[in-house]
This record gives structure tokens, C-alpha cells and sequence, in this order.
């Protein structure tokens, strides 16, 4: 192989290593070049809370406990009825809300969506207990929510039972800024 030939040679090699390296780093880094609507539609965690309090749009957060049930029962002792197939459990997260200055409180509160995530990226969403000890809704005729003061709710969520070792926490949206935080126990 001649001199002109061993360097042509050689520059191609740079150059393939050069593009392949620039790739790389660029599939690496995507998730956090993206566009922060499309990360949030992907599901992207944006922020990790140990517990909180988190301010979130205009309210505060914080998650208090969670646990598992396999029935719910009201303050009577009557059982409560949950949708729950075979082999699946009851969690119930107990926050504190607090509706902040500037947050419109319609109908007694405000409209709020919470979800429990796993850490192998699946979520459940709440679902309805009524006669709960507490309110289950930031929107409740019943017991309003008090401006500039915490709040107790309770999410309840059904998730099968072998889901449980794999909890992570309580998943909150802030759809405005497209973040999602995680308040983990």
C-alpha cells in the first residue's frame, strides 16, 4: 500500500469514527435535547420529591403515607366497594393539597389528577371510593379546600398485587410547563 493511499485510507477511518461518535452522543443526549412537549407525552419524569412539599402550578404537595389494603371499610365499618379483579390490591396515598394564591377554586377546589407509577413504567390511575373517611377529589362539595392551608385527600388506586415490590410514588403533572413530578415514599 502506498503513502497516498495508507492516508486516504486513514482519513476515511477518522471520519467514520468521528460520525459514529457524534451519534452516539446524540442518541444520548436526545431525552434532554427533545422537545419538552414531546418528552412529556413520552411519559418523562422531570422531577423526583422525597415526599415534598413540592409546589406544582399553584399548589403544594406532599405525600404523607402509603398503603395497602385489600378492602376498604367507611367510618360505620361498612365495607366500601372498590372494582377490583382477582389478584389485585387497594393503595391508598394520603396527600396534603394546598390550593396557593392565585389558583382558581371552583365547585369547592380545583380539578387535580394524580397516578401511581412503578418502576418498570407502568401507572394506575385513582378510582372512585365513595364514603371514604377523606375526601378522594381536590373537588368536593362536601368538604371545600381551604385556601393557603394543607388539604388531606386520599388517592386510591387498584394495582395488582405483584406490582407492589415495584412502587415508586405518586406521579404529578403540571400540564402548563409540561413537567411530571415523582413524590416517592
Amino acid at each position: 500500500m502506498t503513502g497516498p493511499n495508507r492516508a486516504a485510507r486513514l482519513a476515511a477511518q477518522i471520519s467514520l469514527l468521528l460520525v459514529l461518535l457524534a451519534t452516539s452522543c446524540f442518541l444520548m443526549l436526545k431525552t434532554y435535547l427533545g422537545d419538552p412537549e414531546q418528552n412529556f407525552n413520552d411519559g418523562a419524569i422531570n422531577h423526583v420529591v422525597d415526599k415534598g412539599p413540592v409546589t406544582i402550578g399553584r399548589a403544594t404537595w406532599q405525600l404523607d403515607s402509603m398503603s395497602v389494603y385489600t378492602r376498604l371499610v367507611n367510618t360505620k365499618g361498612e365495607e366500601i366497594k372498590v372494582d377490583r379483579p382477582a389478584g389485585a390490591v387497594i393503595v391508598v396515598a394520603q396527600l396534603r393539597v394546598t390550593p396557593l394564591d392565585g389558583l382558581r377554586l371552583q365547585d369547592g377546589g380545583f380539578h387535580c389528577a394524580t397516578s401511581l407509577r412503578d418502576d418498570r413504567g407502568n401507572s394506575w390511575q385513582t378510582t372512585n371510593a365513595f364514603r371514604f373517611p377523606v375526601p378522594t377529589t381536590c373537588s368536593d362539595y362536601d368538604t371545600p379546600l381551604v385556601r393557603n392551608k394543607p388539604n388531606k385527600i386520599a388517592q386510591i388506586y387498584v394495582v395488582p398485587e405483584e406490582a407492589l415490590p415495584h412502587l415508586q410514588g405518586v406521579v404529578i403533572t403540571n400540564r402548563d410547563d409540561y413537567e411530571r413530578f415523582l413524590l416517592t415514599t
